[in-house]
């Protein structure tokens, strides 16, 4: 029956709402117990589209930066993930120009266990610990790899940036 009531698209869209409201009383309890990342709905309008921010993790180039993020969940979520971009400007290996993340637990490795706080917290180690052999952005990649003080200094002018 519940099968049943899952391909209601009305009983589907009340489900999707209320997961997302218990996803964000534990994203706030996570945030107020854990530093580097917060997230809430973008507006009390719309559940299903929020803004994090994720500080740049201590001893790396990303240190100081303040760095903005959309997450859009969509009327399948948690069985699907949600899309993750970068408001920020950012230049990195796994992360498309225009902002969109390219991540493992996002894509092909996602599992309804995930929740907004370890996602973020995900994200914010994929900062220093990119994967250069599958890029988004191969520049970045390339740069990493062959002219790693370059790299560092143009994150560290991002992050610089973000705080501007």
């Amino acid at each position: 029956m519940f099968i049943s009531l899952l391909s209601d698209k009305r009983f589907r869209s009340c489900f999707v709402l209320r997961f997302m409201r218990v996803s964000l009383t534990r994203c706030t309890s996570f945030l107020d117990t854990t530093q580097g990342c917060s997230a809430s709905p973008h507006s009390d309008d719309n559940l299903f589209v929020w803004s994090a921010t994720i500080c740049g993790p201590q001893d790396s180039p990303w240190e100081g930066g303040i760095f903005s993020l959309r997450l859009t969940f969509s009327d399948s979520y948690p069985a699907s993930a949600p899309r993750v971009r970068f408001v920020s400007e950012m230049f990195h290996p796994n992360i498309y120009p225009d902002g969109t993340l390219c991540m493992d637990t996002i894509q092909e490795q996602w599992s309804p266990v995930h929740s907004v706080a370890s996602l973020l917290t995900s994200v914010r180690s994929l900062l220093c610990d990119p994967n250069v052999n599958s890029p988004a952005n191969p520049q970045a990649a390339k740069m990493l790899v062959e002219e790693e003080k370059e790299y560092n200094k143009r994150v560290r002018r991002l992050a610089r940036k973000t705080i501007e």
